[in-house]
């Protein structure tokens, strides 16, 4: 009895957690500065007077 397909799933498994641990915070950090910067480019937008609808 071999212990091999065990192992070999076992080291899979444990590599891929390790790297979502890895990615996952950089994946949010990434987000988070995205939203940043477009909230501050809408409060940097002028707000001139309202536009009036032409018809």
């Amino acid at each position: 009895m071999s212990y091999l397909p065990y192992v070999i799933g076992a080291y899979a498994v444990f590599a891929l957690v390790l790297l979502w641990d890895f990615l996952a915070p950089r994946l949010q950090i990434r987000r988070e500065l995205r939203a940043a910067r477009l909230r501050a480019a809408r409060e940097r937008k002028p707000s001139g007077p309202a536009l009036e609808l032409n018809r």
